[in-house]
Formats: C-alpha cells, sequence, structure tokens
C-alpha cells in the first residue's frame, strides 16, 4: 500500500527525483573511490617514502571529497523538498476527500482518526519518504559497491563477507516482522488518545458540572497506558536491532584483522589493502546499518499508508452530479415525494415515505419526539446526505441533479448545534457572502436579535470569535448563526431546532423579525418548543420517522393524538388554545 501511494503521488515529481539519485550515484561513488585512493597513499606513498605520490593522491582523494560533499548536499535538499512537497501534497488530497464526505462517512470513520490520519500519518509517510531519498538510494549501491571493490582488494579475506551480510539481513528481517502489527496498534491507539482528549476539551464544562475529574483522569490515563505500553513494545524492538548490527560488525572486523594479518605475513596483500577492505567492510555495515534505521520507519509507514489509503479510496454517498442543473426558477419552492433514508446495515430506515410541500411565502414547522428523524429530513435538503429513497426537490429539480454551488446558494441550514469559526464575527457572517457590506451585515444581526451584544463587545464586527464560538453564550451563538444564514440570503431557510436556547422574549421578537425578513422566502423550522411554531402555515408532525400528521396549529390539537401530546407536555389546555 505505502508503494501504490508513493507511486500515485510521486508520479509529477520525476525529474528532481532522477536529478537525486545521479547525486546519491555520483556520491557514492565517490565515498567507494576513497578508500582505494588511501590504500594506494600507504602502499606507494608512505611505505616507499614518496612524497611526491603523497602530495598528488591526497590532492586527488581532497577532490573526490569536495564532489562528495557537494552531491550529498544537492541530495539531501531535493530529497527533503520533493518528500515536503509529498507531504503537501497527501494532505491536501485527504483533505479535499474528507471535504466530499457526507455526514455518513465522517460517522464512519469518526473525527478523530481523520484528523489524525491527515496529520500524524501523512508525516510519517512523509518522513520514510525523506529517509528513503537520502539512505535508502545510497544503501544499496553502497552495500553491493562495497562488495565489489572488497573483492577488488583481496578475494579470500571476502569470505568473512559470506557470513555477515546473511546473518544481518535474516535478524533485520525477523525484527521487523515483528513490529509491523505493533505498529497497527499504536496508531489505533493514536486515534484512541485523541477520542479522549477532544472529548474532555469540548466537554469540559460537562465534567466539571458533575465533579468527574477524577474519572476523565483515569480514563486518558487507561488510553495513555495503553498506548506507552505498545510503544515500549516497539521500542524494545528497536532497541534490540542495533546491537544486533554492532555485534556482527565487531566479530567481522575482528575476523577480517586476524585472517588479514596472516594474509600480509604471507605477502599475499600488503597493509593499505587490508585498510581499504576494512573501510570497505565499515562502509558495508553502514550500508546494512542505514537499511536498518529506514526498515525501522517502514512498517509504520506503511500501516499510516494503508490508513491514508482507506480515506481516499472511501467514495462518498453524495456523488456530485455528472451533467448538473446549473439555473432554477429561483421560487424557492421545496418538495419531499416518498424521501426515506436508512443507513446501511440498520435494522429500519430513519424515515420512511416522508411527502412535505413548502412553498415560498411559507412557513413549514416540523415537531416531533427525540429521535423521530426531524434533522435528518432537513439534512436531506442541503445534501448532508442523500436520500436512500424518494425524491427531494427543490422548484421541481431533485436535489441530486443540481450544481452543488446552485443548491448552496438556493438554502441556507443552521444547524441543531451552530458552529463558529475562529476569527471576527464579521468574517463568520460573511462565511457564505464575502461581499456582504457592513451595513448588511448590521441589518441581520438586528434581525437576528444580536446587534446588542454584538454592539457591547470590544470591536463590534471585528471582534474576536473563538474556535467554536466558546467564547459566546449559547444563544449568542445560535442568533449569529442564523444572522450569518441572513447575511447568505438563500431562497430557502432550514433552521434545525435554532431557537433553543434563547427566552421566550427574544424567541418572540425574533420570529416576528424573521418573518419579515423571509416574507418572500421558504421557511422550514424544527422545533421542541411548541411556541415557536405554532403559528406556522403547515405543521408536519413526525413519530418515528413516519409522517403522523400534517396541519395547522388547531386542527391538529383536534384531530391528531400525537401532537395533542406534545403541545400538553408544555402548555396548559388553555394555553395550547
Amino acid at each position: 500500500m505505502l508503494i501504490r501511494l508513493l507511486r500515485a503521488r510521486l508520479r509529477p515529481y520525476k525529474q528532481p527525483i532522477a536529478l537525486l539519485v545521479l547525486m546519491q550515484l555520483i556520491q557514492t561513488c565517490a565515498t567507494l573511490y576513497l578508500p582505494t585512493l588511501n590504500a594506494d597513499i600507504i602502499d606507494h606513498g608512505v611505505v616507499k617514502g614518496d612524497t611526491g605520490y603523497i602530495l598528488r593522491y591526497g590532492s586527488l582523494m581532497l577532490a573526490v571529497s569536495v564532489v562528495q560533499v557537494v552531491c550529498n548536499i544537492a541530495a539531501v535538499y531535493l530529497g527533503a523538498r520533493t518528500a515536503a512537497a509529498l507531504g503537501r501534497d497527501v494532505r491536501a488530497h485527504v483533505f479535499d476527500r474528507v471535504q466530499a464526505f457526507s455526514a455518513r462517512e465522517v460517522g464512519q470513520f469518526g473525527a478523530p482518526s481523520l484528523i489524525t490520519r491527515t496529520t500524524n500519518d501523512v508525516l510519517q509517510v512523509q518522513m520514510v519518504t525523506l529517509m528513503a531519498f537520502t539512505l535508502m538510494v545510497m544503501a544499496p549501491i553502497m552495500c553491493f559497491g562495497g562488495i565489489f571493490m572488497a573483492l577488488g582488494q583481496d578475494v579470500p579475506l571476502s569470505a568473512v563477507l559470506l557470513g555477515v551480510v546473511p546473518v544481518l539481513g535474516i535478524a533485520v528481517g525477523l525484527i521487523v516482522h515483528r513490529m509491523r502489527p505493533l505498529f497497527r496498534t499504536m496508531q489505533e491507539r493514536l486515534d484512541n488518545v485523541n477520542r479522549v482528549l477532544r472529548e474532555q476539551i469540548t466537554g469540559v464544562r460537562v465534567i466539571r458540572a458533575f465533579v468527574k475529574d477524577d474519572y476523565e483522569r483515569k480514563r486518558f490515563h487507561r488510553a495513555n497506558t495503553d498506548l506507552t505500553q505498545v510503544q515500549l513494545r516497539t521500542g524494545q524492538l528497536m532497541a534490540l536491532m542495533f546491537p544486533v548490527v554492532m555485534t556482527a560488525v565487531n566479530i567481522s572486523s575482528v575476523a577480517v584483522v586476524w585472517f588479514g594479518a596472516h594474509r600480509i605475513d604471507s605477502g599475499a596483500i600488503e597493509i593499505g589493502a587490508l585498510t581499504a577492505f576494512l573501510a570497505y567492510l565499515m562502509q558495508i555495515v553502514m550500508s546494512v546499518m542505514m537499511a536498518t534505521f529506514m526498515f525501522m520507519m517502514v512498517p509504520r509507514a506503511e500501516v499510516c499508508a494503508e490508513r491514508i489509503q482507506e480515506v481516499l479510496d472511501t467514495e462518498s454517498s453524495v456523488v456530485p452530479p455528472a451533467d448538473p442543473v446549473r439555473s432554477l426558477r429561483r421560487h424557492g419552492q421545496l418538495e419531499l415525494r416518498g424521501a426515506g433514508f436508512g443507513y446501511p446495515g440498520a435494522e429500519a430506515p430513519v424515515l420512511h415515505d416522508i411527502g412535505l410541500l413548502a412553498r415560498p411565502g411559507e412557513t413549514t414547522a416540523v415537531i416531533g419526539s427525540t429521535g423521530s428523524g426531524k434533522s435528518t429530513l432537513l439534512g436531506l435538503v442541503p445534501r448532508l446526505f442523500d436520500a436512500t429513497a424518494g425524491e427531494v426537490l427543490v422548484d421541481g429539480e431533485d436535489v441530486r441533479t443540481l450544481d452543488p454551488d446552485l443548491l448552496a446558494s438556493t438554502v441556507g441550514l443552521v444547524p441543531q448545534r451552530p458552529y463558529l469559526f475562529s476569527g471576527t464575527i464579521a468574517s463568520n457572517l460573511r462565511y457564505g457572502r464575502p461581499e456582504a457590506s457592513d451595513e448588511e451585515l448590521w441589518q441581520a444581526l438586528e434581525v437576528a436579535q444580536a446587534k446588542d451584544f454584538v454592539e457591547r463587545m470590544d470591536g463590534g464586527l471585528e471582534a474576536e470569535i473563538a474556535q467554536g464560538g466558546s467564547n459566546v453564550s449559547g444563544g449568542q451563538r445560535q442568533r449569529l448563526a442564523i444572522a450569518r444564514v441572513l447575511v447568505h440570503r438563500p431562497e430557502i431557510y432550514l433552521f434545525d431546532d435554532s431557537f433553543s436556547a434563547l427566552d421566550y422574549a427574544t424567541d418572540a421578537a425574533l420570529r416576528r423579525a424573521l418573518a419579515r425578513e423571509t416574507a418572500e422566502a421558504t421557511v422550514v423550522i424544527v422545533a421542541q418548543r411548541v411556541s415557536t411554531i405554532r403559528d406556522a402555515d403547515r405543521i408536519l408532525v413526525l413519530d418515528e420517522g413516519r409522517v403522523a400528521g400534517v396541519g395547522r396549529h388547531h386542527e391538529l390539537m383536534e384531530e391528531n393524538e400525537t401532537y395533542r401530546e406534545i403541545v400538553l407536555s408544555q402548555l396548559t389546555e388553555s394555553e395550547a388554545a
């Protein structure tokens, strides 16, 4: 999977990679040539006392060393740039794919895992690519080149290599084989640590309200300990690798000196050749150690590549149309015809055969008990997920055939849990319409009953908003989210329980102002509070994902028992009338 990912993502960088390999080849050849030059200086210069020979070949060694250094710098520079570009491209591709996911795919992976895959997993692949460019290209050239050059110095002495290299290869292979499953477990436990930490940071108020600090501390300790244990096991295997390699190095060095001394004594080789052979032996072993260091990183990178590719190979259930509709009559009529939705593998659908007609200039309300599918119904309109049965039509066109930009400009959604981005109030309000003027922002804030508290904030429209809107209250966050969709000016407004955090007076004032602002638009409101929707032109009652009744408030009070039970759970009989 790692090779597949790298082959696909490194294709645009063929020229830098080819130049990098050339630089590594020249550098390695220079490195391999230096011991031979050194042997010649010892045998023909030092032993014979020829100073001129020493100076000539010493200058040549210096020139070769300069070439080696320059090529090494160029190779590392090209490798770092290419690896960084790879990381950038993969992160961008994963981000684009996640952005295209529907709520179903996001829920399938989970936000903590997607964050880990986009950051840590991509970083691991980037790091192993950098190591491959700087070590893995050089290691095999140096290993086989060192063997060839060692054979050139003395063939019988090279028999030592026949025992060292296979032993090293087998030992490293066994250790890497044991490490691979541990790296997969490590990434999964890292996901778990991220999930627990994310929950605790987001839910810190709940934790303190229920005095569960000790419980959450223990929960994080368990997740952290699980990650630490698997990291210790992988660390132990890594620690075992270098002693194995160094033991083989030392034994082989002793063997070379022992047998080499006998061959010098017999006149078969000279001192310079033995010195060069020892240098080549060290180069061969160093190449094996470089490959070993690389192999320690490869298993984890393979696991990370699999997790990245899993995201990239997952197709969104919300697919853009091949031949999209790019214009509408702009009336804003919304219709659901037998619409249904079910999650894959679920025992029963969330929505069954929903029929709804919402016209411009009217307010349509949806009410029902918790879990009846109200939010899911609204999510079908902007294609947070697609209906698995029936149709969702905007101005007579199925939303699945509409151009995504056209659908986004036609439909404005205020979600059940409004989210504000880090920045300013102005940047949040202009999120859907960047060209909106300050006057339009203040007008939207006035309609949303948010003008007063924004004026009191330091900076007004330029007041800072923390991530998620954590520095404003729940009611203020809802009003800012409503103002944001008013600035957007869609044809269809969808309010998913967007008034629940408001007091009754603010709720009533906001709905009165909203009615004037959206007089010609289609408005669909999901609400738990009866007072919010009792004046709607049409009320749809949901019960366990099915339509239990449609009508106005007084009609449903007389004819629909489900609606009547919901109303009387909040109001007295006289208030309901």
